[in-house]
This record gives C-alpha cells, sequence and structure tokens, in this order.
C-alpha cells in the first residue's frame, strides 16, 4: 500500500534543485542533490551547506500563572536536565525518559522569555505532544508551531555567511537562541545543529521559507545538503539518530548521554530525580548500564552497516553488542561506526570483531568523535 507523504514548504525548490527525493520520517525529503552525497558531505565541512529540517517539530510551552519558574518545575518532572537554571535566550539538549528509563524522544528546549520552544524528532511528534498533555498540568500550554519551517545552515563559514544576512548573530555563542530578522522575516534563530560542526538553525513561517533558502543559497559558498550527508556528519560527530540509535529501550546512560544530566537532577542534587524512570538512570549512573555506546573504526573502505552483531572473538562465537549505525565517513576518510557493547569491551583501543558482507573482520574501538567539533564556544 503506498503511503501519502508530507511535503515540507521547500518541496518544489528541493524538485528545481535536482534533489533525488526519498521518504523519510513520512515526509518526501532530498537525500543528495546534483553534487552528490560525498561531495556534499566534504563542502559543509570545510565551508557551509543548508539543510531542510522542516520536517521536525516546532513546539511552544508556555504557563498561564507562576511565570518560568512555575513552567521549568513542570518541565523538569518528565524532563531529568537543569530547565530551572536556563537562561533566557539559551537552550539544552535533552530527552523524554520513560518509566524503563527509555528515552522517549530526544530533542532541543530553548527559553524565550518566559516560554520554552522545543523541537523534536519528525518521527516522535504524536507521541511526544501526547506525552506533553498526559503529563503536564492544566494551566501548561502545549502548541505544536504548525505552518512553520527549519533550515540549518552548517561548516565552518556559517557564521560569516549568516553574520551578512543577520548581523547580531555575530555576538552569538554555542546554543544562543534569539529573536530576529532576516530579509524582514521574524525568525528564531538558534547557534546550533546537529553535524559536529559550528552553525545556526533558523524557524521561520513556512510561506517565507523558500524566499529565506535561495537567499542563502545565492552566495556561492553555500550548497543544498540532502539526508545522505546530513546522516554521515552526524555519525561522524557521534550524535545519535533517534529510532536508530536510541529508542524507548535505551536508558540515557548507556546512551553515553549521561553529560546532558546535570549534578542538580543526580543523586544528592537539589532537585534530584522526580522524573520517569529516575530509579533505573539514577541507578545506572551510580552502578554503571549493562551496555553501553561506542564508536569504532574499521579497516579498508566498505562500511560495517547498522544490524551487524559484535562479537569478542575473530570466530564470532561470543556476541557482545550489535551495529547501530555505520557509513563510509568522508571527512574520516574510512568506515566509521556506532553500536552497544557490554562494558568490558568498551574501552579505546579495544579490538572487537564485526561481520561484513559474510565475513568477521577487526574493528577498533574509537571513542564517537571521529571528527573533532567545530561548535563557538565563546
Amino acid at each position: 500500500m503506498s503511503q501519502t507523504l508530507y511535503r515540507t514548504a521547500l518541496h518544489a525548490l528541493h524538485l528545481r534543485l535536482g534533489a533525488k527525493m526519498v521518504p523519510f520520517a513520512g515526509y518526501d525529503m532530498p537525500l543528495y542533490y546534483k553534487a552528490g552525497l560525498m561531495a556534499e558531505h566534504l563542502h559543509t565541512r570545510r565551508a557551509a551547506g543548508l539543510f531542510d529540517v522542516s520536517h521536525m517539530g516546532q513546539i511552544e510551552i508556555t504557563v498561564r500563572e507562576g511565570g518560568f519558574a512555575a513552567l521549568a518545575a513542570a518541565l523538569e518532572k518528565i524532563i531529568p536536565i537543569d530547565i530551572a537554571g536556563l537562561q533566557d535566550g539559551r537552550q539544552r539538549y535533552g530527552f523524554f525518559t520513560l518509566p524503563n528509563g527509555g528515552l522517549l524522544d530526544d530533542l532541543m528546549v530553548a527559553r524565550r522569555g518566559e516560554a520554552i520552544f522545543m523541537v523534536v524528532n519528525a518521527s516522535r511528534q504524536e507521541k511526544d505532544l501526547a506525552h506533553l498533555r498526559a503529563h503536564l498540568e492544566d494551566d501548561i500550554v502545549v502548541t505544536p508551531l504548525e505552518n512553520r519551517a527549519l533550515l540549518a545552515l552548517q561548516g565552518p563559514l556559517s557564521a560569516e555567511i549568516m553574520g551578512a544576512l543577520c548581523p547580531p548573530s555575530r555576538d552569538m555563542r554555542f546554543m544562543d537562541v534569539i529573536d530576529t530578522k532576516i530579509d524582514g522575516v521574524a525568525c528564531i534563530l538558534a547557534r546550533s545543529g546537529y553535524t559536529g560542526e559550528d552553525g545556526f538553525e533558523l524557524s521561520l513561517p513556512a510561506a517565507d521559507a523558500v524566499s529565506i533558502a535561495e537567499k542563502i543559497l545565492s552566495d556561492p559558498r553555500v550548497l543544498p545538503i540532502g539526508l545522505g550527508a546530513r546522516d554521515s556528519l552526524r555519525l561522524e560527530a557521534g550524535l545519535c539518530l533517534y529510532g536508530q540509535d536510541i529508542d524507548e529501550n535505551t536508558t540515557p546512560i548507556e546512551a553515553s548521554l549521561q553529560w546532558a544530566i546535570p549534578k542538580c537532577r543526580r543523586a544528592g542534587g537539589a532537585r534530584a530525580g522526580g522524573f520517569p524512570g529516575d530509579d533505573v538512570i539514577l541507578n545506572e549512573l551510580a552502578e554503571g548500564p549493562a551496555q553501553c555506546r561506542v564508536g569504532f573504526a574499521a579497516t579498508g573502505r566498505a562500511p560495517i552497516r547498522a544490524g551487524e552483531v559484535l562479537y569478542a572473538d575473530p570466530e564470532a562465537e561470543t556476541p557482545i553488542g550489535k551495529v547501530t549505525s555505520g557509513a563510509f565517513g568522508p571527512s574520516f576518510n574510512g568506515p566509521v561506526a556506532m553500536g552497544y557493547v557490554t562494558p568490558a569491551f568498551s574501552k579505546t583501543g579495544q579490538v572487537i570483531y564485526a561481520a561484513l558482507r559474510g565475513k568477521v573482520t577487526d574493528v577498533h574501538i574509537v571513542g564517537v568523535n571521529f571528527v573533532p567539533p567545530g561548535y563557538k564556544r565563546s
């Protein structure tokens, strides 16, 4: 049975630019353009690429009484990060957790005055909205922001390019969020992204998305980038893809995302626990998880694909985990992958074994950051 796919506001522009379109998370999205996946990946690492991420969910959350303190207290009951300490104009990475400690979704949380602006995964929007409405008090207002687009400009030249279009962006640090205008269009601009590079994410009305995208693409230093390069860029940066590297049965500690849970939410902290699955997650923080996410590299050029089993021995007799993402890393110049193994096999330098084209090959644990991040920290 054929599925009717949603289209983003940039769909016609993707076709004009010669994109190869594929179904993704219920949307008809560009996989790559004329330059091809490899060229798009490398161009983003050395210059700048423009991504259409309008399929992602955008949500505004406000409170009728009590101000931001009341809103933060309500959200901290379902998100184990420090929302109370989130300053106006700043955002943080976080996640919804479930009673089993698993991840309902991972997301970005930004404070805009007394409101929260949230970006969630496309495939999880409906579950996220139901989760928010089920767990928040009646005076919390959850509003999905429809008829909006989301663009991401990523790469080491993105600050220079965005600065010419939007001078206030020049003063933004990594994870800053501002309300601004670009070419007269009101936008929410965040200095963040999901490629490991410096860059910006731009939320704007869908009706203005094509004109702003064309404005950005008119700079010869910018190429349009599809899902293929987006996946290899985020994999090289060691960033999880929901539904592939993390899901409802993966805890944040197993996924090596404990860095997102601050001291104030951990055992002994000022606002410890109080979120779904806190007993499982806090225990794993103290005792360690049963499995953990690792990154590993292989020799040769062929990538080890998701779903392959990882072994402790070259005879493939002792399974120790599985691959969740795998691809050729154009910047790393070799096959890169991430997956889960038992902790005894997780140390950097450890040699383990994986199936590749029907044979068993050795791979080396190297950590999850295959390329150094290019974020602007200050």
